[in-house]
């Protein structure tokens, strides 16, 4: 386990993320992790990314394709003109936002709790523990 006093600040960062996120600084807590990589004590308040959860989703649209290139395409435009498809689209861009936001950060491993883009503990699968390391860190500063 690692606590980092202040996370990595990336020299330039894609409009197309910003936009994503919508914001370069979020206040509260984040929890980085992949679906392997189970997180506990989680407080209600903060946001949890799998950032594994899109290559999941894409398993999950593709399942049961056929292997035949024009038959899979057929059934695919089919499943796009189902009404269920535009929620599926926001699922696609709210799983990226968190994968940019990892990004952003400057996310090394998982799991990673970050509390007020600033501060990391990396390795913790207890959340509440994370929270506790980080308080003690800002209590140790000057």
């Amino acid at each position: 386990m690692s606590i980092f006093p202040q996370l990595r600040p990336l020299a330039v960062l894609s409009s197309l993320c910003l936009l994503a996120w919508g914001q370069t600084a979020v206040a509260g807590v984040e929890v980085f992790t992949i679906a392997g990589e189970p997180v506990v004590n989680v407080p209600a308040s903060a946001a949890v990314v799998e950032l594994d959860a899109p290559a999941r989703l894409d398993a999950r649209l593709s399942q049961d394709l056929p292997a035949d290139p024009s038959r899979a395409k057929q059934m695919l435009q089919s499943r796009m003109n189902d009404p269920e498809w535009q929620r599926t689209l926001q699922d696609y861009g709210q799983l990226y936002q968190g994968v940019a936001r990892a990004w952003m950060l400057g996310i090394e491993r998982v799991p990673a709790v970050v509390v007020d883009s600033q501060y990391v503990v990396y390795g913790e699968p207890d959340i509440s523990r994370a929270l506790e390391e980080i308080e003690q860190a800002r209590g140790e500063q000057p």
